[in-house]
């Protein structure tokens, strides 16, 4: 199986290096040419728990000079239409779609491209962190998951996220999967980037766990209402363990705080307030927390130095 990355950050640099590494072909695509010139020139290296190793992936500007079988879709929510409609017109009809990013929205957005029958939702729980362009950490490991089951192409996809050593299993209800992964990251990420900690820290704080519980508790409130079926028993014991796996980790929306970029805020933790909202299921920490990251966003060439 060959597959087509687009989104050149920390996760799509990680499986790019990790399926070259496992005999994949593999293909990365980049929108800033002089990032793909220099990945090209010195490859991706990564570093973290399994050592330091660098691998060569072909990093593209301009169309594949193959036919993708699996395209893995790793931009930001935010970026998801255009990244998409980008590249549309460069893959074969019979390629399949992955979207393996946070929040809520990208499997809807990505349907509407490519259509329902091309479009597998994915998550992952895998930590990276982008130390220079085409230059990561892998920081802690986590599970995978894709699906539909059901989708012809679903189990291929799977074995080679297995075999490139992501532990990845399939699940039949996709949206039961994103709001497993959305809790999770309601819970750490908007956090990490008011308070910049890593995600380890945020548990052995007592003022920082209180909020994460709280909104942790009001995000599950929400699926319950929408009567989505998390994928573990106990939420805040599986938002403490993904910060145990992934203690050293610097989270996403962090990492775009500390180089002053747009946040997924509003496909996270403004998810949760929007549909709550439209359920009218209160969520009050979780609209300050939003708030709270839109004033860091607005703020970023006022904040004072030490």
């Amino acid at each position: 199986m060959n597959f087509f990355i687009v989104g050149a950050g920390a996760m799509g640099c990680l499986f790019a290096a990790r399926l070259q590494k496992a005999g994949f072909k593999v293909f990365l695509r980049d929108y800033l040419p002089d990032r793909a010139a220099l990945i090209n020139r010195k490859g991706l290296r990564v570093e973290g728990i399994d050592g330091e190793y660098e691998v060569e992936v072909p990093t593209l500007t301009t169309p594949p000079a193959f036919k993708p079988e699996a395209v893995l879709i790793c931009v930001k929510a935010y970026a998801t239409a255009v990244a998409a409609q980008a590249v549309k017109e460069w893959l074969p009809p019979e390629a399949v779609i992955v979207t393996m990013q946070n929040g809520l929205g990208n499997v809807e957005t990505l349907e509407q491209i490519f259509g329902p029958d091309r479009v597998l939702g994915g998550v992952t729980s895998e930590g990276a962190t982008t130390l220079a362009p085409g230059r990561i950490r892998h920081a802690g490991r986590g599970d995978t998951v894709i699906g539909p089951s059901r989708h012809p192409q679903t189990a291929a996809i799977a074995a080679a996220f297995n075999a490139a050593g992501f532990k990845t299993r399939t699940i039949e209800k996709v949206d039961n999967l994103i709001w497993s992964k959305l809790i999770v990251n309601v819970g750490i990420n908007a956090l990490a980037a008011i308070t910049r900690l890593k995600n380890g820290r945020l548990p052995a704080l007592a003022g920082a766990k209180t909020v994460m519980e709280i909104a942790v508790k009001e995000a599950v409130a929400v699926a319950q209402a929408k009567q989505i079926q998390l994928s573990y028993p106990d939420p805040l014991a599986r938002v403490l363990e993904v910060c145990r796996l992934t203690a050293d980790n610097i989270a996403s929306m962090l990492q775009d705080v500390l180089k002053h970029k747009q946040t997924e805020i509003d496909y996270i933790n403004g998810a949760i307030v929007r549909e709550g909202e439209r359920l009218a299921v209160p969520t009050p920490v979780n609209q300050a927390l939003t708030a709270l990251v839109h004033a860091i966003q607005e703020s970023y060439e006022d904040r004072l130095a030490r």
